[in-house]
C-alpha cells in the first residue's frame, strides 16, 4: 500500500535539508492522498525526491520527521532509536547512581524520537506521546521498553499523554505493578509522586541540577519557593541547610503533597511551611526574604501568546526583586518554548529597572544533561534559567 505525501513547495525544502525535524503547513506545496492524524507519510521535495518519513498532524506542524535516512519505521528501527537512548543514559552513569533514581530516558526530538517523552521513577516509565502517531504505537513501545529495561530493574509502564495527545486518552499502567504512588530519590531525598495527579510525567525532573545547586547555595538562606508545587526545591534548600522555607503553590493537593514529602525527609519541622496562595499576590504581602525561586509554568504556550507571556514573567520578577533582601539570590526559570535565551534575558533586565535595583547575573541555568538537544532542533533548549544576585 502507498503511503501518503506530502510535497514540499520549490524553494522550502531548507530547513528539511538541514534536518530540521518540523514540516511547518507554509512549506507545503501538495498532499497525495489523505492522510489522518497519526498517519507515517512520506515528504518529498517538489521534484519528487524523497527526503524523509514522519507522523502527519492536523496542525501548523504538519509532520514531525522520525526519520531522513530510510523510510522503513518499523519495530527495528524503534528499538534501535530506544536502545540508543537507553545507552545514553547508562554512559552517563543515570542507572547506577544510588542518590537520584529518577531521570529523563527519552527526550523527544533530542533523541530522535519526535513525540515521545519517557521518564525513569527508580523502575516505573512513564511515557508520554506529544503526537497521535507516537500514542498509536504505545502498546509496541512498551513491549520493547520491557524487553530493553527488566536488567535495569523496569517494574512498570505508565501512559501519562491524556493532556498531550490530541483528542486526548485516559492515563493508566500498560505493564507491571500498578502502585497509587510511588517513592523516589532525588540528592538523597525521598519524595512521593502520584503519576495520575502529577503535572508533566509526575515531577519536574528537568530541574534535578538546579535543585542541586540551590542545595549548595541555601545555609543560612530564608528562601522562598514559588510555585512549589510538592516540594522538589524546597528539599534541596532544607537538605543545604536554609533557615526557614515557604513553599507557594495555588495547588491545594501540590501543597499538601510537598509537607508530605518535608515530613519524610525532615520529621516534622518548623523550618518549613507549605502556603496555599497565588504567587503575585503573595509576593505582595510577604516578609523579606534573601533567596527566591521562581518557576512558574509555562505562561507563552506558543508564539501567539509570546508578548503576554514575558509581561507575566517581568510581572513576578519585578516584584521577587523589589522584594528580595539587598545581596540576595534570585533563581528564575521560564519553560516557555517560545520564549528565546535573549527574551527571557531582556524581560529581566526590565524587571530589574522597574524595581531600580542593581542586578548581577551568577549564572545561566539550563535543563539537565539526560535532556540533550539536537543540533538541528534548537527550539528543544525550552527549559530558561537565571540566578541572579540583587543588591
Amino acid at each position: 500500500m502507498t503511503r501518503p505525501r506530502l510535497i514540499i513547495a520549490r524553494g522550502r525544502d531548507k530547513a528539511l535539508g538541514r534536518r530540521h525535524p518540523w514540516v511547518f503547513s507554509g512549506a507545503m506545496k501538495q498532499v497525495e492522498g489523505q492522510p489522518q492524524e497519526g498517519d507515517v507519510v512520506d515528504i518529498c521535495s517538489a521534484d519528487g525526491q524523497w527526503m524523509a518519513v514522519g507522523h502527519y498532524q492536523n496542525d501548523s506542524i504538519v509532520c514531525k520527521v522520525l526519520s531522513f535516512d530510510t523510510p522503513e519505521v518499523d519495530r527495528v528501527f524503534f528499538r534501535q532509536r530506544l536502545a540508543s537512548a537507553i545507552a545514553y543514559r547508562q554512559r552517563l552513569g543515570f542507572f547506577d547512581n544510588r542518590d537520584t533514581n529518577v531521570f529523563r530516558l527519552v527526550h523527544a526530538e533530542g533523541d530522535f524520537l519526535p513525540g515521545l517523552v519517557c521518564d525513569w521513577y527508580n523502575g516505573v516509565l512513564v511515557m508520554q506521546a506529544h503526537s497521535v502517531g507516537m500514542h498509536r504505537l504505545f502498546p509496541m513501545l512498551t513491549e520493547l521498553a520491557v524487553e530493553l529495561l527488566s536488567d535495569q530493574g523496569l517494574q512498570s509502564v505508565f501512559d501519562k499523554s491524556s493532556a498531550t495527545v490530541p483528542g486526548g486518552c485516559t492515563d493508566g499502567y500498560l505493564w507491571g505493578i500498578q502502585p497509587p504512588e510511588w517513592e523516589i530519590a532525588e540528592h538523597r531525598h525521598r519524595l512521593l509522586i502520584n503519576f495520575f495527579e502529577g503535572q508533566k510525567t509526575g515531577f519536574f525532573i528537568d530541574q534535578r541540577e538546579n535543585r542541586g545547586l540551590v542545595e549548595q547555595l541555601a545555609a543560612g538562606r530564608r528562601v522562598l519557593n514559588c510555585f512549589g508545587y510538592t516540594g522538589g526545591f524546597s528539599l534541596a534548600a532544607l537538605g543545604g541547610g536554609a533557615e526557614y522555607v515557604e513553599t507557594v503553590d495555588i495547588s491545594k493537593k501540590a501543597i499538601a503533597l510537598c509537607n508530605r514529602n518535608v515530613e519524610l525527609n525532615f520529621g516534622s519541622t518548623d523550618r518549613h511551611q507549605g502556603v496555599v496562595a497565588d504567587v503575585l499576590k503573595y509576593l505582595d504581602t510577604t516578609a523579606p526574604f534573601d533567596f527566591i525561586i521562581l518557576d512558574p509554568p509555562a505562561f507563552a504556550k506558543n508564539h501567539r501568546s509570546l508578548q503576554q507571556g514575558l509581561k507575566g514573567y517581568r510581572s513576578i520578577n519585578q516584584r521577587a526583586m523589589e522584594t528580595i533582601r539587598s545581596g540576595g539570590l534570585l533563581m528564575t526559570f521560564s519553560c516557555s518554548q517560545a520564549v528565546s535565551v535573549d527574551d527571557f534575558k531582556t524581560m529581566c533586565f526590565t524587571a530589574a529597572a522597574n524595581a531600580h535595583r542593581q542586578v548581577r547575573i551568577v549564572r545561566q541555568l539550563p535543563h539537565a544533561m539526560d535532556h540533550p538537544v539536537s543540533i538541528y532542533h534548537p527550539e528543544g533548549e525550552y527549559l530558561k534559567g537565571l540566578l541572579l544576585e540583587v543588591e
